[in-house]
């Protein structure tokens, strides 16, 4: 498969600079959590230096918990190591304008220490590992997300001096597929639209969602790992637009007792020649044998790899019956009710991985779906009978229920440990261990309100 276009290129990015209408390139890499971590250069340092050379960074931005806290367990980062760097190098793939800083423009680095080697817990290496695999048998994956956000009528400061309570939606009501309520923040909409389109991801559409104020924006897909650079792009400056508009939005899995925010997932392979894998319109449902297997192999590693599309504690509060949060291990064609679910045909034949939610890291996501794929296809596991009907109430097995028990299944999963190494599962093991105890620490508001006076 050739390399992706980039958007701008390094001699357009010259060209730019010399006419003096970007000054700025940021070089970011993205983090166990999903975010975007790096450095603003000048333009022509940039060029001349680091685009050839590389930067450093930190190596506790891999070691870290979500309020950038230095915490323990990390093997790769700690005091006793004296918290070395790693190396950034860019990706000229990725080379992209951001029109919503102005003068600007973005490169997504990978990860490697001093003597080249990768650092093999960085989300982007872990998922280059598994199209690798991927591209031993010739075949090339594909991917896109569907991210739901929250718009609210509060800017973020005012969010959290108010610690995150009585903000107002931007809508009061269901706004579902309300070309009426999409409407009333098309303002804020059409700035993410049109600027991710000048940056480089090709915008498809924008519909409201159930949730108040709850929206989504969908782009096409692309190779697995364009799609997640997008992924990171799209949800930084989402956020970074909102912010210039007054607003805040959010991600998270879980804002209040309404729907949540997910990230449904849909892949499908190519081989080289851009033949669909999955496909085969005489197969059962249209699949071919190597779908099955593929999608077989979902079914059976999703307990123990639900970690990767669940990593933090508020993540598993979108799993309710009846929520289009799916509770069941099951696949079924067009079967929103299902963790799985099988759509399109051709070329567009593929499966969605409804597991995620907005907070999810696409990269750890992704590469998850392609390991269990591929131990499918290995083992030549069967698949089960699809569920048609309501999958909450059909008896299958139910994905965990609590980080504490996604994390205990990725300790103990021997095929999370053959795909990414003891070092990965151990890496990001001790993140969620970190999250667990921070928040079995925590009093909450509900405590509160409980107990106060009651008890």
């Amino acid at each position: 498969m050739a390399a992706p276009t980039p958007p701008l290129s390094v001699e357009e990015l010259r060209g730019l600079v010399d006419l003096g209408e970007l000054d700025t390139v940021v070089l970011a890499f993205t983090d166990m959590q999903g975010r975007l971590q790096g450095k603003r250069f000048a333009a022509r340092f940039f060029l001349d230096e680091v685009l050839h050379h590389g930067t450093e960074g930190c190596n506790y931005l891999l070691a870290v918990d979500t309020d950038m806290n230095t915490v323990d367990g990390f093997a790769m980062a700690s005091w006793e190591n004296g918290y070395g760097d790693f190396a950034l190098h860019g990706d000229p793939t990725t080379l992209r304008r951001l029109p919503w800083h102005p003068g600007s423009a973005l490169m997504i680095a990978d990860l490697a220490w001093h003597d080249g080697s990768p650092v093999t817990a960085s989300p982007r290496q872990i998922l280059r590992r598994q199209l690798d695999r991927l591209a031993e048998r010739d075949w090339h994956g594909y991917a896109g997300t569907e991210l739901e956000f929250m718009v609210f009528d509060n800017t973020y400061e005012q969010a959290w001096d108010a610690g995150y309570r009585g903000l107002t939606p931007a809508n009061r009501y269901n706004v579902d597929y309300s070309v009426l309520g999409t409407g009333r923040v098309e303002p804020l909409l059409r700035r993410i639209r049109n600027e991710m389109g000048a940056a480089g991801l090709t915008v498809e559409s924008a519909k409201g969602e159930c949730n108040l104020g709850q929206h989504e924006i969908a782009f096409r897909y692309a190779d697995a790992l364009t799609t997640c650079d997008q992924h990171t792009v799209y949800k930084t400056g989402a956020k970074e637009i909102a912010a210039q508009q007054g607003n805040a939005l959010t991600f998270m899995a879980k804002y209040d007792e309404r729907e949540g925010n997910s990230c449904h997932i849909h892949f499908s392979l190519r081989d080289s020649a851009g033949r669909p894998v999955f496909a085969d319109p005489g197969g059962p449902y249209g699949m071919s044998p190597t779908m099955r297997h593929f999608l077989a192999g979902q079914l059976a590693a999703l307990p123990e790899l639900t970690l990767l599309y669940a990593p933090n504690i508020n993540s598993y509060k979108r799993f309710r019956p009846g929520s289009f949060a799916p509770t069941a291990v099951a696949w079924g064609p067009d079967n929103r009710t299902c963790a799985l679910r099988v759509v399109g045909h051709g070329h567009s034949h593929r499966m969605e991985n409804r597991l995620p939610g907005g907070d999810v890291n696409p990269y750890l996501a992704v590469a998850g779906m392609i390991a269990a794929g591929l131990h499918g296809v290995e083992q030549r596991l069967e698949l089960p009978d699809p569920c048609t009907g309501n999958a909450y109430t059909a008896g299958a097995r139910t994905v965990p229920g609590t980080l504490r028990e996604a994390a205990d299944l990725w300790e103990h999963s021997t095929l999370a440990r053959d795909a990414f190494g003891d070092d990965v599962v151990e890496h990001y093991l001790n993140l969620a261990r970190v999250e667990q105890n921070a928040f079995d620490t925590a009093v909450t508001d509900w405590e509160r309100y409980r107990s106060f006076e009651r008890l």
